[in-house]
């Protein structure tokens, strides 16, 4: 994974397959003190305590479909990398919270990638799942909450291309401070 993106993807991905019905994703850049952050947290089925102390080996995985799992190795290394730190929060039954900080300006620090893009797959790709995403670029705060959209739209699907449409809209209004990076 060479974008932040990605890695979003993946663990929002994760937390998918653990039944969670609620994913909160929160970015928060802070340019005074050179810090990313992002934060992933879900209200599925958490892990038992030895998943969590194999979590970050890269050839263990609960998955089927392959014998590894580097989705969340891979994100604690690029942490690790840019001058940051990374951290693994469960419990069983409640959930699980991933945190992963960088050193906003460090020049081992992924770029951010297509994050409205990330997020459109995710709300799209996952209709049954709540997000609730929180932007944060120094004093500028911006939410997006579908659990609020599905209540003004009724009956109409969170996927249906005019609420996308929406959607993409409310976030890039709200990511507008995140530039593009080459």
């Amino acid at each position: 994974m060479l974008e932040l993106a990605s890695h979003i993807l993946d663990i929002a991905e994760n937390s998918v397959r653990a039944g969670a019905s609620l994913i909160e994703i929160d970015i928060d850049e802070d340019t005074a003190n050179d810090s990313l952050s992002i934060e992933i947290i879900d209200n599925g089925r958490g892990m038992k305590q030895e998943e969590m102390e194999k979590v970050l080996d890269p050839f263990y995985t609960t998955k089927t479909v392959r014998r590894f799992g580097l989705g969340i190795p891979l994100l604690a290394d690029a942490a690790r990398r840019a001058g940051g730190h990374f951290k693994l929060e469960s419990q069983e039954g409640k959930g699980t919270t991933v945190k992963a900080t960088f050193g906003l300006s460090h020049m081992d620090r992924q770029p951010m990638g297509n994050i409205i893009s990330t997020l459109i797959v995710l709300i799209a790709g996952n209709s049954d799942v709540d997000f609730f995403l929180k932007h944060r670029h120094n004093d500028r705060r911006s939410e997006l909450d579908t659990r609020i959209i599905r209540k003004e739209i009724e009956d109409v699907p969170i996927n249906h291309p005019e609420i996308l449409k929406y959607i993409r809209g409310v976030l890039e209004e709200g990511f507008s401070e995140i530039k593009p990076e080459a």
